[in-house]
């Protein structure tokens, strides 16, 4: 029982490092795909 607030506290930072990675993740492809993303969607407003 003394050592549950350590265990709350280390589960926590592990959650933190995750979600950071993820985001990381996700602005690299954003980075990588926006551009041809781009070009997608305004080759289907300009056949609209």
């Amino acid at each position: 029982m003394l050592f549950a607030p350590k265990e709350k506290g280390q589960g926590l930072v592990e959650y933190a490092l995750i979600l950071v990675l993820v985001a990381i993740v996700v602005i690299v492809v954003l980075a990588l795909l926006g551009p041809a993303i781009g070009r997608v969607f305004s080759n289907i407003i300009t056949s609209i």
